[in-house]
């Protein structure tokens, strides 16, 4: 009954121990985003106006989650819906964030009441001497022993408080790397559908081109046989015949990188023939064209949203907790225990005069090497400086791409008007020149001057197409889309 009324004791005293811990102020500094920091100041929350006022393909609308959604493209969408169920970055993100829950339970123990029971049945006896009989054997018998410990760590100086918070805060950047897995996941992989479908594009303004070239060497064939054209005209319409064909590998082996790239995305084994992309993406050949206009938001929203500032935020808040815990080491750690034994032979095991326990605090205290001490809180303190420098560098990487994202995506949009307006007078003056050739009315060279710039034309404007359909993706990578899970 002792020993019953003893644990009860101990259970008590752990409570009031708590109670007590909860009401002191824990070592070391409270965490909070000092006010010089860079996501404080005003210009990082102000919104994208002037980007959006440079082209009316941009508004002001907040980003929605699974943004890729946007084109309305069901290949796109599938593309990405696997890749984020298969993809080897996220699977490595998960793992290394279970492994940071698991490290963020085993502190959460150290707060609780530790148990520890011990049994050894053993035949044998004690020696003569240590009953004080010289020469004297004791009799052979079982013997038993068995005993239960129990302890609680009081945390009046709260390094068990910081030790907590700053597992609780490495969670949180574990979960905020696991978003920013899947904001590259899914960008990434819209990226390599829209280079393999821009490739498509491309191969097909080749072929285009290749077969009006065609056409023109059969003409210039023609009139030679008619004596209207010399041989230098066909060898000249046959020589830029063969520099299009040129053009045509290296944009094949640019559209098999990107689809070589995107089975990897997915999970599977590139270039694997048991495991073929579907048709809708092997057959592409337009970029992916959004079905409205880009919604950028505001400088806000990016803050709140890009999982990268949320890592680098939660690491400054491990690093700030960790100098609370190196300071705790200045201080005594005191224990609350009981014990409580029974030993003796083994038909008596159990009974009074076999028990035994004590209860009471442990007092331990390591003289700490002040110096060492105040070494270790010094570099903590220096890690959350360096801490906080990272998150600044990081807000300001953030807004920097966001505002370059959506600058370049602005002037592409002008380049390729500009584009499309030269190509239509490509086209025309191409055109004129075919039929002034085929009448006799002009040499070929002048022909041939205007199917290269028709044939250049076209490949600007392909260019271009794609190029839109990147600065659109890399403008929601910036703006930190991709990784929520919720449906728009």
């Amino acid at each position: 009954m002792r020993a019953v009324r003893a644990v009860l004791s101990l259970v008590s005293c752990a409570t009031a121990a708590a109670l007590l811990a909860g009401c002191g102020t824990p070592v070391g500094p409270d965490y909070k985003i000092p006010p010089e920091a860079a996501v404080r100041q005003p210009g990082a929350a102000a919104s994208f106006d002037h980007a959006v006022a440079d082209s009316r393909q941009a508004q002001a609308a907040p980003l929605p989650p699974q943004w890729w959604r946007l084109y309305q493209d069901p290949a796109l969408d599938a593309l990405v819906r696997q890749a984020l169920q298969h993809n080897t970055d996220l699977r490595q993100a998960e793992a290394n964030l279970q492994r940071v829950q698991a490290l963020q339970q085993g502190v959460h123990a150290s707060e609780g009441v530790h148990a520890s029971v011990s049994a050894a049945p053993v035949y044998g006896h004690v020696s003569g001497l240590s009953v004080l009989q010289k020469g004297y054997e004791p009799p052979a018998d079982w013997l038993a022993s068995a005993g239960l410990e129990l302890s609680y760590e009081l945390d009046l100086f709260g390094q068990v408080h910081r030790a907590i918070e700053a597992a609780e805060a490495g969670t949180g950047s574990a979960q905020a790397a696991l978003d920013l897995a899947r904001v590259n996941v899914a960008g990434g992989t819209a990226r390599a559908y829209a280079q393999a479908c821009a490739a498509g594009l491309r191969l097909r303004t080749a072929q285009h081109s290749i077969e009006l070239q065609q056409e023109a060497l059969d003409v210039a064939g023609r009139l030679q046989q008619a004596g209207r054209v010399g041989v230098v005209d066909v060898e000249r319409a046959r020589a830029q015949l063969q520099q299009l064909h040129a053009v045509v590998p290296s944009v094949q082996a640019q559209r098999q990188a990107a689809l070589l790239q995107l089975q990897a995305l997915v999970g599977a084994i590139p270039g694997d023939p048991a495991h073929p992309l579907p048709a809708a993406v092997a057959d592409c050949a337009q970029p992916p064209v959004l079905a409205q206009a880009l919604p950028v938001g505001d400088g806000a929203a990016l803050l709140r949203r890009r999982p990268d500032l949320r890592q680098a935020e939660r690491e400054l808040a491990v690093a700030t907790a960790r100098i609370g815990v190196a300071t705790g080491d200045l201080y005594p750690k005191i224990r609350l225990g009981l014990s409580t034994t029974s030993a003796g032979p083994l038909a008596d095991f159990g009974g009074r005069d076999t028990l035994a326990w004590n209860v009471g605090p442990l007092i331990s205290w390591t003289i700490p090497n002040t110096g060492a001490v105040q070494a270790r809180i010094a570099e903590a303190e220096a890690s959350t400086r360096g801490a906080l420098a990272k998150f600044d560098g990081t807000v300001l990487t953030a807004l920097r791409e966001s505002e370059t994202a959506l600058d370049a995506y602005a002037r592409e949009l002008q380049r390729r008007a500009a584009l499309a307006a030269a190509r239509e007078a490509s086209a025309t003056v191409a055109e004129q020149a075919r039929r002034l050739y085929r009448a006799g009315k002009t040499g070929y060279l002048e022909s041939l001057d205007a199917e290269r710039s028709l044939a250049a034309s076209d490949a600007a404007l392909a260019d271009t197409q794609a190029q839109l359909a990147d600065d659109q993706i890399r403008v929601f990578m910036a703006l930190g889309g991709g990784w929520e899970n919720e449906a728009p």
